[in-house]
């Protein structure tokens, strides 16, 4: 304990100044880079970032491995899609999308009147997601369903959902998804995906979850929740209502995912089954595993180092790049378990002792690094 007060890592101030520090460099990107296809690009990062952050609210404090975080994602992703869908259509003159008609429909179903109207349907592309993951943690948690059990769960639920959307071709244009024609015109401003506006859009919408989040996690709610990820049964006889604590972190971070998944869906203006893919979700937690799953700032930088390589390496391996990525998640995983941020706050400690405390003691061990990070 007492090392880990000397370790400026764990300085709370600190921490802040970092924060503040990867939010101005952020914010002066569209300042200095006005081309649009890469403030697109940078934007499209920020939402990778949302949902390593999410992932690492979680798995990282909360200790619920979920390898659906796609359930969320495309939840909103599908919501916002429709909602700007029908900002398209005249309810006079063609109130029913083209790809309904080619389905045979006749009329407009009943689920999809709520997004005529622009609020409603942002709101419900954010509440469903959310609402769902109440629901499915509630009756999760209250069973103690925990560890890989819960995972193989989110994943089953992930892949069904997929399947779901899929067959409901006439309500979902299955396979081929849905492609909004027009750009998200929200009244006081359109967000053109190749804009700035569209950019300026995720990096408050990031900055607001991660403040929100860090706050969450230095709260006494968060400080509960960190327990539980290390002796939830202890938590348990101290009195608390573990199943509420673990529903609450899973639908918080169920709705910063839906949050990425709106962003996702104006700034590609397209959204299909594939936002449900599997391999996607695990990505998440890859993402936040190099970072370092127990730190915030760690995570969301952890999504931008590995989608930033795909970007810009993965074309010259193509194929191969799977393999590459899945063979650092492996050398990370074994000699780095806490990701970059665990290795941070080996380093720091280092610095903040000299090398070498007092007394004898050993070097800080990277392997129980990152166990409160920033």
């Amino acid at each position: 304990m007492a090392a880990m007060e000397k370790n400026i890592y764990h300085n709370k101030a600190l921490q802040w100044g970092v924060y503040a520090v990867f939010f101005i460099a952020l914010a002066i990107i569209p300042l200095v880079q006005d081309d649009a296809f890469i403030l697109n690009q940078f934007a499209t990062y920020g939402v990778y970032g949302m949902l390593a952050l999410s992932i690492s609210l979680c798995w990282g404090f909360g200790g619920i491995l979920n390898l659906g975080q796609g359930i969320a994602f495309g939840l909103g992703a599908y919501g916002m899609a429709m909602t700007m869908q029908m900002q398209s259509q005249d309810p006079d003159i063609n109130p029913i999308p083209p790809f309904m008609l080619n389905n045979a429909l006749e009329e407009l179903p009943f689920f999809w009147e709520p997004f005529w109207n622009t609020s409603a349907g942002i709101f419900l592309a954010l509440l469903v997601p959310t609402l769902f993951y109440v629901i499915f943690g509630g009756l999760m948690f209250q069973a103690r369903v925990a560890g890989p059990f819960f995972a193989i769960m989110t994943l089953a639920i992930l892949s069904a959902l997929a399947t779901l959307f899929i067959d409901l071709q006439p309500y979902t244009n299955g396979v081929n998804g849905i492609s909004p024609p027009g750009a998200l015109d929200l009244g006081f401003v359109v967000v053109d995906p190749y804009s700035s506006v569209s950019y300026w859009t995720v990096f408050v919408l990031l900055l607001v979850s991660t403040v929100c989040a860090k706050l969450l996690t230095q709260s006494r709610f968060g400080l509960v929740v960190q327990a539980l990820k290390n002796d939830s049964e202890r938590v348990r006889f101290l009195g608390y209502h573990v199943a509420f604590y673990e529903t609450a972190v899973y639908a918080v971070s169920g709705l910063i995912a839906a949050l990425a998944g709106c962003c996702w869906a104006f700034l590609t203006q397209y959204v299909s089954p594939a936002q449900f893919d599997v391999g996607f979700s695990i990505s998440m937690v890859i993402w936040a595993a190099i970072g370092g799953r127990n730190s915030l700032i760690w995570a969301i930088m952890g999504a931008f180092m590995v989608q930033g390589a795909q970007s810009y390496v993965g074309d010259e391996f193509l194929n191969s790049w799977v393999l590459i990525l899945g063979l650092f998640f492996i050398l990370v995983v074994r000699f780095l378990p806490g990701g970059f941020a665990g290795l941070t706050e080996s380093l720091l400690g280092a610095l903040s002792t000299g090398g070498r405390r007092r007394g004898g003691d050993v070097p800080v061990d990277v392997s129980k690094a990152g166990t409160e990070g920033a």
